[in-house]
């Protein structure tokens, strides 16, 4: 079986080459993203690996069919940028990891809830200038804060057990409680509720038509003066601009996002030779209170083993007419 991988990195081609001894797929990788504009290099392969910029619409995938591709697999969990109802009726499976090391992501996203709090990316960089000043890196105890969680499935979980730890009151927003999670302190309130109490918020949703811009100037306001706020999940839960105003009010105190609703033009790029045009995420990071990081939140050797191993163990049971035993496919 032959699999083209768009939006490929040399990590990628690292990890699914290890783990391809097993199955002797023949791999191709591009590292263009997919869309209109490079579909047809698809050239007699069965199956398409993609990321989550990746752009599978109607007009994609029916090129997809015509060129003979029977699987679509993306080698993450989010699948928003997947046409679901062209790719059922052209007849093709989609595959995706529905879960991989959710510790990567919730530790990612304690990283960020630290270093904007305790400034260690400031102080590192004031430390090798010789500065040993400690004036601006004040933090807060995060022991005894309120910690609101929106979405509770496997990494909002993992991060609301970290939480506890921690010492802190954790408070869960999801349309489906874990009972588990109950079992062992988090308090489950309405959303209003979480956004209202929290001291430090972090997002932990999947995207869709129900949590686009979940958070909005209304939902903003509803919230703390002087809350954190943390996206490690996806870049369309926020209206950007509108949190730019927040953080100008100082209503928002602390902005940590590791994904972004624009991000296909800049993430995973090397663009420090460039102009970037993008004047949103240049205001964001104009902010001394705002980190930004580069959707890195799963990149951990663990997680990307697992994507690897899940990945190509679907597409090997999908080409054999079989049902993958990961739960993995989207459509069946």
């Amino acid at each position: 079986m032959k699999i083209l991988f768009f939006s490929a990195k040399p990590y990628d081609r690292t990890f699914f080459d290890l783990h391809n001894e097993r199955y002797g797929f023949e791999l191709e990788y591009l590292e263009t993203h997919l869309g209109p504009h490079i579909v047809e290099a698809v050239q007699g392969q069965t199956a398409v690996c993609v990321f989550v910029n990746d752009k599978v619409n109607a007009d994609v995938i029916a090129v997809l069919a015509a060129k003979g591709v029977k699987i679509i697999a993306l080698r993450c969990a989010g699948f928003n940028n997947v046409d679901l109802e062209a790719a059922r009726q052209q007849g093709i499976r989609v595959c995706r990891v529905p879960e991989y090391s959710p510790q990567a992501v919730a530790e990612h996203t304690v990283a960020m809830l630290l270093t904007l709090n305790r400034k260690t990316h400031k102080a590192y960089n004031r430390v090798r200038e010789q500065n040993f000043s400690l004036n601006g890196l004040m933090g807060f105890n995060v022991y005894g804060k309120t910690v609101g969680v929106i979405g509770t499935g496997k990494i909002g979980a993992a991060f609301c057990k970290i939480m506890k730890g921690f010492g802190c009151r954790v408070i869960a927003y999801d349309i489906a409680m874990n009972a588990d999670l109950q079992a062992q302190g988090i308090e489950y309130q309405d959303l209003e509720t979480v956004l209202s109490n929290s001291d430090i918020i972090s997002l932990h949703c999947p995207l869709n038509e129900h949590t686009h811009h979940l958070i909005n100037a209304r939902t903003l306001q509803q919230m703390k003066q002087g809350v954190m706020l943390i996206n490690t999940s996806r870049g369309g839960l926020i209206n950007t601009p509108d949190v730019i105003d927040a953080l100008k009010s100082k209503h928002v105190a602390h902005f940590g996002i590791d994904v972004y609703e624009q991000e296909e033009k800049l993430f995973f790029k090397d663009l420090s030779e460039s102009i970037i045009e993008d004047d949103t995420i240049q205001r964001l990071m104009s902010f001394p209170n705002v980190l930004v990081t580069a959707h890195q939140g799963f990149f951990t050797d663990e997680a990307l083993s697992e994507i690897a191993q899940v990945t190509l163990s679907s597409i090997d049971a999908l080409g054999k007419g079989t049902e993958p035993v990961n739960k993995s496919v989207i459509l069946v």
